[in-house]
């Protein structure tokens, strides 16, 4: 991808923007269904009634609250202790009617919401097709007739089900069954709305898609479930952006993410977290990568009260790919465990992960990370480049990396390093007229430039406007 400048023209359009107005607003809480709160059966029977879904989804469903209670909650990583499921509504309906392709059928004001958010304009300029998930449901979602001849599917999960029941019955929950986590285990029975992407054989789809998921409720629980697959050959790069207005009770989300990446299919997943700072983000994104196919996860994670995200390549084909370029940003009471997974079960395959955090005042970030050479994986070849820069004297930062060698053959190289903000740069910057508080900014973007220059334009744009936002008060 060629490399894009962090500032863009358009940049300026957000200037004089207050944060509340463009990330914190919200809208009165006016609903079709919502669901009583906490996590039970008549909650899952209700979703799948108003769904109106098969038989065997309500039994999966159903099945993956047995699993959930038993597993129970993670004994490792960040503090949940004070997720309270019993104070979250884990289904809402925006609307008696399903989602559209028609932005008129949008309601007014979920429509003014994405204005804000610039989709519109972005989905004319810039975009192959635009989903927009509002609380529990996807309200909107379109794709361009151009790309719709090819045969690419890009619709709500949901309607995936409904109208391509061979394809969904054959991928949904394979490369992330219940299974396989607590987290996974809840969202597989309370899911609503999520993207279903099916890129054909061949087929190059040559802008992204694009979804964006909003909380609008307050102590809302958020499930989506996008299930993408390229099919043989195909190129095609998916993107999320997400936000929720602050609330003094905390919201959750947890979705699930799986991607088939099947023989010389190329996949990019690019996405940047701006969660208020009450919501607890707990996410798994996994790849299953065949023979001589190419994954790229970007992960950003700027927002939310504690992260839990871990993006993972399972390269189970000869001369399959894997990448993960991801940026933390920890500020005052956050906690962003984030990191990677690379498994190597097949001969000659490749992996990179570069893993950017930032911490600053009470914050904290964690690099989480996994590297596994089955036996078998010949050749296998993998670079771990994790870097933390703290802001000052009382941020944190840890490392806990895994590495686990099964074959003579393997060639690994990993790389950490900690830092702290640089005195010797900001005196030099602010010699140069720079204030204070921009000289720092500007380091930070530094330090994210390698990521960062994987974006496209406009998320590059987003990016930058959100560093400064979390820089703002970072002197004095």
């Amino acid at each position: 991808m060629a490399e894009m400048p962090l500032e863009h023209p358009d940049a300026g359009k957000l200037e004089g923007m207050q944060h509340e107005q463009q990330y914190d607003f919200r809208l009165p809480e006016n609903y079709f269904f919502r669901s009583e709160k906490g996590l039970n059966k008549r909650v899952i029977e209700k979703i799948s009634y108003y769904k109106n879904e098969p038989q065997f989804m309500l039994d999966f469903r159903l099945k993956a609250l047995e699993i959930a209670e038993k597993k129970g909650r993670p004994k490792w990583g960040p503090d949940l202790s004070r997720l309270n499921f019993d104070d979250i509504y884990f289904y809402i309906r925006p609307q008696d009617r399903k989602g559209s392709n028609d932005w008129n059928d949008v309601p007014e004001e979920v429509r003014e919401t994405y204005r804000k958010l610039g989709i519109p304009e972005a989905e004319q300029k810039a975009l192959a097709g635009v989903g927009a998930q509002y609380e529990s449901e996807m309200v909107y979602h379109s794709l361009k007739e151009e790309w719709e001849k090819k045969g690419v599917i890009f619709l709500d999960t949901d309607t995936g089900l409904q109208q391509h029941p061979e394809l969904f019955k054959e991928y949904f929950a394979t490369v992330v069954p219940p299974e396989d986590n607590y987290f996974a285990a809840v969202n597989s029975a309370v899911w609503s709305g999520g993207s279903f992407v099916y890129v054909p054989e061949g087929v190059e789809v040559e802008v992204p898609l694009q979804a964006y998921f909003l909380i609008n409720a307050q102590s809302m629980g958020q499930f989506e479930r996008t299930l993408i697959i390229g099919a043989p050959g195909s190129k095609f790069h998916y993107i999320e952006g997400c936000t929720a207005p602050t609330y003094n009770s905390d919201s959750f989300h947890s979705g699930v993410i799986e991607i088939i990446c099947q023989e010389s299919s190329s996949v990019r997943y690019s996405t940047i977290q701006n969660w208020s700072h009450n919501v607890y983000n707990l996410v798994t994104q996994r790849a299953l990568v065949h023979e001589h196919a190419s994954m790229g996860w970007l992960d950003g994670n700027l927002g939310s009260k504690t992260t839990m995200k871990y993006p993972s390549c399972f390269l189970v084909g000869e001369g399959a790919h894997g990448e993960v370029l991801s940026i933390a940003f920890a500020g005052d009471g956050q906690h962003q465990d984030a990191g990677a997974k690379m498994i190597h079960a097949a001969p000659r395959t490749t992996s990179s992960i570069v893993s950017k955090s930032i911490s600053k005042g009470s914050g904290r970030s964690s690099y989480r990370g996994l590297v596994q050479i089955h036996e078998g994986a010949e050749y296998a070849r993998s670079n771990v480049e994790c870097d933390a820069l703290l802001l000052d004297e009382t941020a944190k930062t840890d490392t806990y990396p895994y590495i686990e060698i099964n074959e003579k053959t393997a060639h690994i190289g990993h790389e950490a390093t900690v830092s702290k903000l640089n005195d010797e740069q900001i005196f030099y910057l602010m010699s140069r007229g720079l204030p204070e508080d921009e000289a720092m900014a500007l380091i930070v973007r530094g330090f994210l430039e390698p990521v960062a220059k994987e974006l496209p334009l406009e998320y590059a744009v987003e990016l930058n406007r959100l560093i400064e936002l979390e820089m703002e008060g970072s002197v004095g």
